[in-house]
């Protein structure tokens, strides 16, 4: 769908900018409408929840945008299946690679499997088991390797060169930040059908990919919204990133219950955007994402798995002012294990 001529025109400033860096190519908000209108049809127009009670509770208006119903229980589908149904005929009938804990892994072997191509995933060996297991349902094929000692990139770029296959990574592609940053157009177009002002978006962040897609789409359609990355407490290397005006990596061993954004540094990809565009980056600690978890639960009645519960834990948890506001975060996943839910939730309950 067209775009307003003045809002691409802002934006494409920033490429611009993006450009003389050497680092990105032009990206635009006509690139997220022609993925947006491609993926009609094919991904779940997920919902923008709100609860009456929750707001007068918080003195603020919280919209949940529930991509933890979208097929394959995750926002990453939609990537996933933009950047695969652009590929050549040679390029699918070679098939595609990926590193992924779960949900990108997951998105990418349904859409090549709708697509007529066949996926080669790399995951790490923590990566849970309900994860891995419905990736390979899914018809894809699974090698592990171990987060701390070696390098995923290395392992796909290999496997790549041994096989053919296609990369298809879950944020460093355009045509991957392209599909997810239809998330924010849904968004926008829900909040607008409302007739709501919103002034802040909040974003659970892995690579960036979905923050800077989000903050693309806020910067040109709804200017006046903030957008801010949440990440886990041990996890915070946009926040640290961003405040460093340069990418950092995470120190080697530590552990989250986030293990969907469980990611050792920002992409090359979309840094930059996120640098540019971002209002600044927000953290949750495991403790606050399982009260988030149960809250989502009880109060939206839906199951968010620890990564995609990192906004409304970091909105919960005092991270940010909605008093008087209207705040949406994206609760970006729901691939958990049902015992491990529970364990998580009692984990909370018996903390209290």
């Amino acid at each position: 769908m067209p775009v307003h001529e003045a809002c691409t025109k802002r934006l494409t400033l920033k490429i611009t900018k993006y450009e003389e860096r050497g680092k990105l190519k032009p990206f635009d908000l006509q690139t997220i409408a022609d993925a947006n209108e491609a993926l009609d049809g094919i991904v779940t127009r997920t919902p923008l929840l709100e609860n009456v009670e929750v707001n007068a509770r918080l003195g603020g208006r919280l919209l949940v945008k529930a991509e933890c119903v979208q097929r394959t229980g995750a926002f990453k589908f939609r990537g996933a299946y933009n950047c695969v149904r652009q590929l050549t005929e040679n390029e699918r009938a070679n098939g595609v690679i990926t590193y992924s804990s779960g949900n990108h892994a997951q998105g990418l072997a349904l859409a090549a499997k709708l697509l007529g191509s066949s996926a080669l995933i790399v995951m790490p060996e923590d990566a849970p088991l309900d994860k891995i297991a419905a990736t390979q349902a899914l018809g894809a094929d699974v090698t592990t390797f171990h987060r701390d000692r070696e390098n995923s990139d290395d392992i796909v770029n290999r496997l790549a060169d041994e096989t053919g296959r296609v990369v298809v990574p879950p944020s460093a592609d355009w045509r991957v930040l392209a599909g997810s940053g239809s998330v924010g157009f849904e968004l926008f177009q829900q909040i607008e059908s409302i007739h709501a002002s919103l002034d802040a978006v909040l974003v659970p962040c892995g690579g960036g990919g979905l923050t800077a897609t989000t903050a693309v789409v806020m910067h040109s359609l709804s200017p006046g919204t903030q957008v801010f990355s949440v990440e886990p407490q041990l996890f915070d290397d946009m926040r640290r990133s961003l405040e460093a005006g340069r990418r950092v990596r995470n120190p080697v061993g530590q552990r989250t219950i986030c293990d969907a954004i469980m990611t050792p540094t920002p992409t090359a990809l979309s840094f930059p955007i996120n640098l540019d565009l971002l209002a600044g980056g927000l953290v949750a600690s495991d403790e606050e994402v399982r009260i988030a978890m149960r809250f989502a639960y009880e109060h939206f009645k839906i199951i968010v798995e620890p990564g995609a519960a990192a906004g409304l834990a970091a909105i919960l948890s005092g991270k940010i002012d909605i008093e008087g506001k209207t705040i949406a975060t994206i609760a970006t996943g729901g691939n958990i294990d049902p015992d491990r839910f529970c364990a998580l939730l009692k984990t909370e309950q018996a903390e209290k």
